[in-house]
């Protein structure tokens, strides 16, 4: 059995809710890759890229376009989050990451980026009903991923506010599609969003911002 069947193979059943392996364990990465990210470690990155590809191992198997695309975003922005962090170009005085709230320009662009690729890659998927069985939450899950991730590789304190919109329609995706532990998970994002949040939030408003050369989380 190669290591993708494998997998993609049950782990076991809780309350007749079969948890499939790559979604048990890339969801598991995918919470320390958030507890890293919160802790403002630079670190999240790579622990998101795995994440993102075992993921991409359980979406892509269980027809949902939508989902598997985002872990193909997922990775690529990993790889793009760590070259941003690693440059240094944000940092506080203490060397970690400096964070801040958007500017309304930015949040406008965010926000319409957001609306425009739901828009466009929901009818893609409803153009194409083979590409996913639930066209616009698989949609709106896969574009509100790719805004969410740009604003935290920029260190705006949005991203946090972002995922909790993700999470709000990922969670019943989840659980619909028979993807019970990336619904579990999904909650347990939302506890961890808020308590990011307010970390970012007091950082953004105490912490002042000095050049340097190498992130502190580069060693956490």
């Amino acid at each position: 059995m190669s290591a993708v069947s494998w997998l993609n193979t049950e782990a076991f059943t809780v309350f007749d809710q079969h948890i499939i392996w790559a979604d048990m364990i890339g969801n598991t990465m995918g919470l320390a890759a958030l507890a890293l990210g919160w802790r403002r470690s630079i670190w999240t990155w790579p622990t998101q890229f795995l994440s993102g590809v075992i993921l991409f191992t359980a979406f892509a198997s269980g027809h949902l376009s939508g989902s598997a695309g985002k872990q193909v975003v997922v990775v690529t922005v990993a790889l793009w989050g760590w070259w941003q962090w690693s440059r240094g170009s944000r940092q506080a005085q203490d060397g970690s990451l400096a964070v801040r709230f958007a500017s309304w320009r930015e949040r406008g662009l965010l926000l319409g980026a957001a609306a425009v690729g739901t828009l466009a890659v929901g009818g893609l998927f409803t153009a194409f009903p083979t590409l996913s069985w639930d066209p616009w939450p698989d949609a709106y899950v896969f574009v509100g991923t790719v805004v969410a991730m740009y604003a935290q590789a920029k260190g705006m304190v949005e991203f946090w506010f972002a995922w909790l919109l993700v999470d709000a329609v990922g969670v019943p995706l989840a659980f619909a599609n028979g993807y019970a532990f990336s619904g579990l998970v999904y909650v347990i994002y939302g506890a961890l969003v808020l308590w990011g949040a307010y970390d970012w939030y007091q950082r953004s408003r105490t912490a002042p911002t000095t050049p340097a050369t190498a992130l502190e989380g580069a060693t956490a």
